[in-house]
């Protein structure tokens, strides 16, 4: 049960189960002293008598419990038969519980209740551990209290010897120790004590976490042969020198540096560029496989739809159309007498550049000298699909990784840690920041007659609906009705509008995407299909229906989407006036900043790490006890000290941090621990 419920099972694992409060059993409040504004009471008083309403699943057990200042209401809808049998009307218990409101009558629903026994009251402070349980445990009469008395068994056979110090003595000079952190993390003496073994505990996971990414990395560096581009000869410098179309920014002049530095030194190459929405990455790509070329070495560049590779291999050609350099598309739609030219040429070295979507991962491509692999929008790849790409050469190919989804930098500490990590936080010069409102759905009219306006100068418009996973037909639903709707303003034939969404074949997907990037439309209607890599420079107005059910990271993806001329741009997010707080707080984030990073760390405060898309499931996230966003502090020091030990001592074989070395081994071989039984 414990193993089913709650992944319990060895001792290790009880003793990680750490508890998510402590009651301090002297803290009483009298019953009638409880209000609205308190969350969790613990109360105190006799149980009167137990009543059950309704059957089978409405069924619910109430009682009142009373003390002399008044009475409040105790509700059970679940585990009935075993609470029923556990309390005894009459008798005086302790109970612990969130408080609640109903008809202005307190009442606490799924309290934790027990017999109080007065012993307990000339105490000065007992905090008791109270641990997540399930309601299926429960029901089976293991609570929270329950698995508490487990863990104190468990500390009753285990001693000092069975959880060794990890950190080195220099790092314990203000913390606690190991043992004595986990005694007091589960059975603290006092609320100061508790605070002080989670700080210790805290700083352990993260530095852990942050020595195995720097061990990773140096592991790579010195590990991991690669091509050797020691050159930036004449491709490079005709094109910087006669073609570069504009100005680069310092972000990309430094970006750029880093990879020549990177490809030259003998070692692969692993470097994640992240650049916000529009800020020049696709230039930095094209820079990168120029000089693979000086060096005799052939590229491919990999996008996660065919739409996306099209406009990729349409801006190549055109910067590159007075070099002598082939560039080459490959995607599943590719006809067959051309695929055949293009396996030849790769085969050959007469292609020195081919874009194109997972299609290049195909067995049957192969390269006679692959020397850099540029994967854009990389959490759309899985980590098989990229070691698909080691294997077009005998000595792994440098890789860059693109994306434009903004990682905050807490997050990349610690999910790409193993990565090196490029950032570019300027756009190109020209661009003017979007304008973003936010309008409620009464104002849709005058919405409407805006984007008229921004047509009527030549312009193009978006409108997107939201995507409800947990309902297809509903989305669909919405997005016709949307579609009617937008056609109402909008009367053919003096306008044209595209749809795209994610039931159309992709044939007709691709079309409708086309006319409206080479202007046949002059509106496309979508759900988020369109997130991605659609580059429009004509168009200026993004309309985002139902704006309260995107992200703050997807929104500001999609308002990405226009902005890439030189004209003014605008954003309308259009929500219900019964938007929740949280909704109206992420639109008015969005209206007050352009900042991609300031959007993502925003995006972590209000959704935590968990969710934000493109982060790996690495494992660096799967904390107990940390949180990157409230212990940034932890993971800043963790992360210094971490860096500072490997860089020294990679090996880890000073005597001062044989102790970190010893840890990983036990933990690489998980032994030490039996099973519960």
């Amino acid at each position: 049960m414990l193993k089913k419920e709650l992944n319990l099972y060895t001792f290790g694992d009880l003793l990680h189960h750490f508890p998510h409060r402590h009651i301090d059993k002297t803290q009483v409040t009298p019953i009638g002293q409880v209000d609205p504004q308190m969350d969790f009471v613990q109360v105190r008083g006799v149980l009167q008598g137990i009543d059950i309403f309704g059957e089978k699943r409405s069924k619910r057990m109430v009682s009142q419990l009373k003390d002399s200042t008044g009475q409040i209401e105790l509700t059970w809808f679940q585990g009935i038969n075993w609470v029923q049998k556990s309390i005894v009307a009459g008798q005086a218990y302790l109970v612990f519980g969130r408080v609640s409101f109903f008809n202005g009558r307190a009442q606490i629903v799924h309290p934790e209740i027990e017999p109080y026994v007065a012993a307990t009251a000339g105490q000065k402070s007992l905090l008791e551990p109270v641990y997540p349980s399930t309601e299926k445990l429960k029901s089976r009469a293991l609570n929270g209290k329950q698995l508490g008395k487990l863990t104190q068994t468990l500390f009753q056979q285990i001693s000092e010897k069975d959880l060794p110090e990890n950190l080195p003595a220099h790092l314990l000079k203000d913390r606690m120790g190991r043992w004595e952190a986990y005694r007091q993390i589960h059975f603290p003496n006092s609320q100061q004590e508790y605070k002080k073994a989670l700080s210790r505990l805290v700083f352990e996971e993260l530095f852990i976490a942050q020595v195995r990414l720097n061990l990773i990395k140096i592991d790579r560096h010195k590990n991991s042969q690669g091509h050797k581009f020691v050159i930036v000869g004449d491709y490079f410098n005709t094109f910087y020198n006669k073609h570069l179309p504009f100005e680069l920014t310092g972000a990309q002049k430094r970006v750029i540096k880093e990879i020549r530095q990177d490809t030259a030194r003998g070692f692969q190459m692993n470097r994640l560029l992240q650049g916000d929405v529009g800020s020049g990455k696709t230039m930095i790509a094209l820079l990168a496989m120029l000089i693979a070329a000086d060096n005799g070495f052939q590229s491919c560049m990999m996008a996660p739809t065919e739409i996306l590779a099209q406009q990729h291999y349409a801006s190549l050609s055109e910067l590159l159309k007075d070099m002598p350099l082939e560039v080459a598309l490959l995607t599943g739609s590719t006809k067959t007498a051309e695929r055949r030219r293009i396996l030849q040429g790769l085969m050959d070295d007469s292609i020195h550049f081919v874009v194109g979507t997972h299609a290049i991962i195909e067995e049957v491509v192969q390269f006679k000298n692959l020397g850099l692999a540029v994967i854009d929008e990389q959490h759309r790849f899985g980590v098989a699909q990229r070691a698909q790409l080691w294997k077009k050469s005998k000595v792994p190919p440098h890789v860059l990784v693109m994306t434009a989804t903004p990682i905050p930098r807490t997050l990349a500490m610690t999910a790409f840690g193993d990565l090196d990590y490029s950032v570019m936080d300027e756009l190109p010069p020209g661009r003017q920041p979007i304008k973003t409102v936010h309008r409620y759905e009464t104002s849709r009219a005058s919405v409407m007659d805006f984007v008229k306006t921004e047509i009527t100068k030549g312009r193009q418009a978006y409108y997107v609906y939201p995507l409800i996973e947990e309902s297809e037909k509903m989305s669909y639903e919405d997005l016709m009705q949307g579609y009617e709707q937008v056609k109402s303003f909008f009367p053919e034939p003096k306008y044209k509008i595209s749809m795209v969404h994610g039931k159309q074949k992709n044939i007709e997907k691709e079309t409708n995407m086309k006319r409206f990037v080479s202007g046949d439309t002059q509106i496309l209607v979508g759900t988020t299909v369109i997130e991605v890599g659609v580059n429009v420079p004509n168009a200026s107005v993004m309309v985002i229906e139902s704006a309260e059910k995107f992200g703050l990271s997807q929104l500001h993806q999609l308002r990405g989407r226009v902005g890439r001329g030189s004209e003014q741009s605008y954003c309308i997010l259009l929500s219900s006036v019964k938007a929740s707080r949280e909704a109206k707080n992420r639109l008015k984030i969005m209206c007050e900043t352009n900042d991609g990073f300031v959007i993502a760390e925003k995006d972590l405060e209000l959704r935590g790490p968990g969710d934000i898309d493109g982060t790996r499931q690495s494992g660096a996230l799967n904390f107990r006890l940390a949180n990157i966003i409230n212990d940034r502090a932890a993971l800043e020091e963790a992360k210094n000290e971490a860096y500072s030990i490997c860089e020294q001592d990679p090996n880890l074989s000073k005597p001062e941090n044989l102790v970190i070395k010893a840890f990983l081994q036990a933990q690489k071989t998980k032994i030490g621990w039996g099973k519960i039984a």
